[in-house]
């Protein structure tokens, strides 16, 4: 017979590995969670509405849905990509780009204006597709590597989209360049803490076009800015943003919504090229003059 105290050994050493593998079990299923995806239901229709790709001025094209606006810019040495809309997205995204004449796998840059699963749902299935490089503002990188989970406002347990891991890393006025294009970003913080802007020049046969991809600041918490511990400096934020945007000096304007900048009245699908639509400075007055109402109402101001 086997002395007591060799049983008593062995007996601790199974439990001690029962134990170990009840924590591995235990943390992969942590782990797991951790990383599952739970994209919003009941969006809007229009959010996932298909809507045929076209050119808005020179090599840039609208390849978004209905209200998702996705921006495909193209040069000799590869193509850039802005903002790719809800998960489900990627396959019309795909398919807008070739209706259009280009590859999908020559997206070289991939990058967003806001850190929210409507405008970033799709991204890590794009990135893994294409192996496009994936840039954003600063302050927004920690939100896009949870994939929303730890956003001010739309933050929840799991991640709103899949999480994606950023190649580098933009402040303000950083420049994108690839090949004959640079986009200049625009840190436009208080939607998300790293909203930001694009703007760059086109040009068609005729003439040459300065474009501003805004991210407008729109409001989107009902809590008072002072009761967001995780946001203190929401406020100056949105007043910086709003400041600056009244500044920029740009022809064409669009936005991360097509709603925001009237697509709908501008083009219909099927109609011919016409940048001359999308010189609108009138209606973004008007949009940032009601942002900036809203904005006033929100902190008290008159």
């Amino acid at each position: 017979m086997k002395p007591i105290f060799v049983i008593i050994c062995h007996m601790l050493t199974s439990a001690l590995k029962i134990t170990a593998l009840v924590i591995i079990f235990l943390s992969l299923h942590l782990m797991a969670c951790a990383q599952k995806v739970s994209e919003p239901q009941n969006t809007p229709s229009e959010w996932s509405m298909p809507y045929k790709p076209f050119r808005i001025a020179g090599n840039l094209y609208y390849v978004g849905t209905f209200d998702l606006g996705c921006y495909l810019i193209t040069t000799p040495k590869g193509n850039i990509l802005i903002n790719t809309g809800l998960a489900a997205s990627a396959p019309l995204i795909k398919a807008s780009i070739e209706a259009l004449g280009f590859k999908f796998n020559d997206i070289k840059i991939l990058l967003t204006t806001q850190a929210h699963y409507d405008h970033m749902g799709a991204m890590a299935a794009i990135k893994k597709l294409t192996g496009a490089k994936m840039m954003v503002d600063e302050e927004d990188v920690g939100v896009m590597e949870d994939g929303g989970r730890s956003d001010y406002a739309l933050g929840v347990d799991t991640s709103t989209y899949e999480p994606v891991k950023a190649d580098r890393l933009l402040h303000d006025l950083d420049t994108v360049k690839l090949g004959n294009m640079q986009l200049v970003m625009l840190h436009h913080p208080g939607h998300t803490k790293g909203s930001c802007s694009f703007l760059f020049d086109v040009k068609d046969e005729r003439r040459s076009y300065s474009v501003l991809i805004a991210n407008m600041p729109t409001i989107i918490t009902e809590k008072n800015f002072a009761d967001i511990p995780a946001y203190p400096n929401i406020a100056t934020d949105y007043a910086y943003t709003l400041n600056a945007m009244k500044k920029l000096s740009f022809d064409i304007w669009l936005s991360s919504h097509a709603s925001q900048f009237g697509l709908h009245s501008k083009h219909k699908p099927g109609s011919g090229y016409n940048p001359a639509a999308f010189i609108d400075r009138n209606g973004y007055n008007a949009e940032i003059s009601d942002l900036q109402k809203q904005f006033s109402n929100k902190v008290g101001h008159k």
